[in-house]
């Protein structure tokens, strides 16, 4: 497995690793309606080259195949991470996590954030995440629980 910054070649492979992962992964913490609602987000083009853009983005690669992702937005928050739903269970998430703390050092943050699944609230909580409020945010009318999560880091 290989670690890299991603790049705007990614845009169309990232967009459907997170719409298959969502799909697949979180069904069993989230309804049908509720997968939609997500996964519309993938339709928001602008918003996706505005994370490759402005974001730090690592992505994890296997033989030319994209098995995750990461983002640091400003600094200090964790906007994406997703692990390709045939690659779960392999220390993706970990090694892009380990790595984005890692930039964030580097920036001489003091502590990292995220909203957080269901689905991936445990992921979070093993490394050392704490849930500050459970969330519930409003998705083209559909309601979808979160948590706010934040991590000192030294």
């Amino acid at each position: 497995m290989t670690i890299r910054v991603g790049h705007n070649d990614d845009l169309s492979e990232l967009q459907q690793l997170f719409v298959d992962t969502v799909k697949s992964i979180c069904k069993t913490d989230y309804n049908r309606e509720q997968i939609i609602a997500w996964t519309s987000g993938i339709e928001n083009n602008h918003r996706w080259k505005d994370i490759l853009a402005n974001q730090f983005v690592l992505v994890a690669q296997e033989n030319e195949k994209i098995t995750g992702f990461c983002t640091l937005d400003k600094g200090n928050y964790i906007d994406l991470l997703y692990v390709h739903k045939d690659y779960q269970r392999k220390g993706i998430a970990y090694k892009l996590y380990a790595d984005i703390e890692k930039e964030a050092k580097r920036q001489r943050q003091s502590e990292l954030t995220s909203d957080v699944s269901k689905t991936s609230k445990k992921f979070f909580e093993k490394v050392g995440f704490k849930v500050l409020q459970k969330q519930t945010v409003n998705v083209r009318g559909v309601e979808l629980t979160n948590y706010k999560m934040t991590k000192p880091i030294e």
